[in-house]
């Protein structure tokens, strides 16, 4: 088994909070409209990864939850979907355009950590979520991971 990377993942609570998948348990993470985006789920993220997941359009915006990748990507049926919130007709069944995986609940975080907070943590300088916020699938270095579940308190 390949080694274990980290993501950080974003969704607006109103959409789907952390709450919403602790009760589904497992939920396909898609709607992902944004090349680079999408080039993490469909070449990188791997079954066995783990999750910040983040609250995004929030005040204030935070980490609220771990949780961990249980299937490899594949294609965003919501595309093909005329009635799904992000459809893209762009994006035939033969040819997917966007893509997916799925991800389950681990826990959800003593402490929410905040994106200012993050800012003002000068060991998370060079993430991803302080340099660019606005990615909604980012990749996440296994020290800042580590820095942000300690800011957490685990």
């Amino acid at each position: 088994m390949a080694d274990v990377r980290y993501w950080l993942m974003k969704s607006e609570p109103d959409v789907y909070s952390f709450e919403d998948l602790q009760r589904d348990g497992r939920t396909h993470w898609d709607g992902v409209r944004n090349h680079r985006a999408r080039n993490f789920l469909r070449d990188e993220i791997k079954v066995g990864d783990r999750v910040l997941y983040y609250h995004s359009n929030m005040k204030p915006s935070a980490v609220v939850g771990l949780a961990t990748v249980v299937r490899d990507g594949y294609p965003d049926f919501t595309a093909w979907d005329p009635d799904s919130p992000h459809p893209d007709p762009r994006s035939p069944e033969s040819n997917p355009r966007w893509f997916m995986v799925d991800i389950t609940a681990d826990e959800p975080l003593p402490t929410p950590v905040t994106l200012h907070e993050a800012k003002a943590n000068p060991k998370l300088a060079n993430m991803m979520l302080v340099r660019n916020p606005r990615l909604s699938v980012q990749p996440v270095l296994k020290e800042e991971w580590d820095e942000v579940l300690r800011m957490a308190g685990l």
